[in-house]
């Protein structure tokens, strides 16, 4: 399928790994000129071919660092991925668990970084007549999975696609969410992350916790999801061959998610 994306620009952030960085190979793959933003820059974000940029999204400053560097780089942009996410803020602790600090830092991070970016590109999304896709989690839809502030955040980040769509739909900018599940990054893989912590908590071997996945979640496909795959989607969204879709919702999560 020919998705007509080349000589595009874009910003992606959380580009340094996982399904940012595969969204910033896809994207250049298909002809598209991209500023790729993370905390960390990594060797591979810096091989892609894209412009990487070095800023923490969860401060203003950092949004406002970005969003110069690609408009100087690029001259407007018409693609935005609103990837970042996770963050070291992310613990496998409940409610009562979970102080002030750390909704905070998980707001600003997983839905505050993406108002902030998103309302600095707009004005040229806007005479560009672009798209957006924010990427949010099935735990926006199955809050009791995992950390009540994370899902919170991603239930406000869907709700923020759903409200971008409509006020500026009519002006042109399509906005949709995709929505993984568990994806095959380092916040499951590395035994010091999210996935490490969980399984530990659980008294299971951080592998055969990977292992036992897709059968604790109920994946109906019988695995995880690849990074590649959510870029596709991804992808797909952002191009003019889903010129009539906006303020949606795709989960993409290999049946986890069993309500209509």
């Amino acid at each position: 399928m020919e998705l007509n994306l080349h000589a595009k620009t874009a910003v992606v952030t959380g580009a340094s790994r996982g399904i940012g960085l595969a969204t910033v190979r896809t994207l250049i793959a298909e002809g598209v000129r991209v500023v790729g933003a993370a905390r960390t820059i990594t060797p591979e974000l810096e091989k892609s071919g894209a412009v990487a940029v070095s800023a923490d999204l969860s401060t203003a400053d950092g949004v406002a660092s970005l969003m110069e560097t690609a408009l100087a780089q690029l001259g407007g942009i018409d693609l935005l991925v609103n990837n970042v996410g996770g963050g070291d803020a992310i613990e496998p602790a409940g409610f009562l668990d979970t102080g002030d600090a750390e909704w905070a830092a998980i707001f600003d991070i997983n839905l505050l970084s993406a108002v902030r970016v998103t309302r600095a590109a707009l004005p040229s999304l806007i005479e560009r007549r672009g798209s957006v896709v924010n990427v949010s989690s099935i735990n926006s839809r199955l809050p009791a999975a995992g950390p009540v502030a994370y899902s919170a955040a991603k239930a406000g980040l869907a709700a923020l696609g759903k409200s971008l769509a409509e006020e500026f739909g009519p002006r042109g900018v399509r906005v949709n969410t995709v929505s993984p599940g568990v994806v095959r990054t380092a916040i499951w893989e590395d035994p010091d992350g999210f996935g490490g912590r969980v399984a530990a908590l659980a008294g299971a071997e951080h592998g055969a916790f990977l292992e036992q996945i897709p059968q604790a979640f109920g994946i109906t496909t019988g695995r995880i999801t690849e990074p590649g795959e959510v870029a596709a989607l991804i992808a797909f969204l952002l191009s003019d061959v889903a010129a009539n879709i906006t303020g949606a919702d795709h989960v993409i999560d290999g049946g986890t998610v069993k309500t209509l």
